[in-house]
C-alpha cells in the first residue's frame, strides 16, 4: 500500500487512522531517513489510540511509554549501532504484551524483531512530499492494510 503525503498532517492522519484499529501486541516498524516524518507518524498513530501526551523522539532514552486505549511502546534505535546493544533492550517483552510497539530506525535491527510486523517506509520526495509505503508480513498484517486500504483517508493519493 503506499501513499504520498503533502503535508505533516497528512502524514499523521494516516498515522491516526492506524492508531483507531491496532491491536495488542501489535508491531509496527519504522523505517527512514533523517526528516521524513517517522515520528510525525507516530504523533497520529498516538492521536488514533487516544493518547493525549505530547509525542516526540525517543532518541534520546530509547524508549517512551505512552498510555492511550492501548499502551504504545514508542522505540527508537537511531543512537545504537551494534546488534548486542539492541538485543540487551529486552524489547521482546514489549513486542509480547498487551500493547502496540512502534519501533523507528528498525532496520538496524530487522534479525531480531518479529518476522510478522507492519513495515512503514518514509522517504523524502521533496520539501513537501513524502512517500509512505506500507509492508505486511504475517495475516494479521495483511488484514490490518486491507482494513486500512478500505479506511477513507483524506490527503493522500493512493
Amino acid at each position: 500500500m503506499l501513499f504520498i503525503s503533502r503535508s505533516p498532517q497528512a502524514t499523521q492522519a494516516i498515522g491516526s487512522k492506524l492508531g483507531e484499529i491496532i491491536k495488542p501486541g501489535d508491531v509496527i516498524l519504522i523505517i527512514g531517513e533523517l526528516g521524513a516524518g517517522k515520528t510525525c507518524f507516530v504523533q497520529g498513530l498516538a492521536r488514533g489510540l487516544g493518547v493525549e501526551e505530547n509525542i516526540s523522539s525517543p532518541s534520546f532514552v530509547l524508549l517512551r511509554q505512552y498510555n492511550g486505549r492501548l499502551p504504545l511502546y514508542h522505540v527508537d534505535l537511531y543512537r545504537l549501532e551494534k546488534l548486542p546493544e539492541i538485543a540487551d533492550l529486552g524489547l521482546d517483552d514489549y513486542f509480547y504484551s498487551e500493547g502496540v510497539s512502534v519501533i523507528e530506525w528498525a532496520n538496524r535491527a530487522l534479525e531480531l524483531l518479529p518476522a510478522e510486523h507492519l513495515l512503514i517506509e518514509l522517504k523524502i520526495v521533496s520539501a513537501r512530499q513524502r512517500r509512505i509505503a506500507l509492508t505486511p508480513e504475517g495475516v494479521r498484517y495483511t488484514e490490518l492494510v486491507t482494513h486500512l486500504k478500505d479506511m477513507n483517508i483524506s490527503g493522500f493519493d493512493k
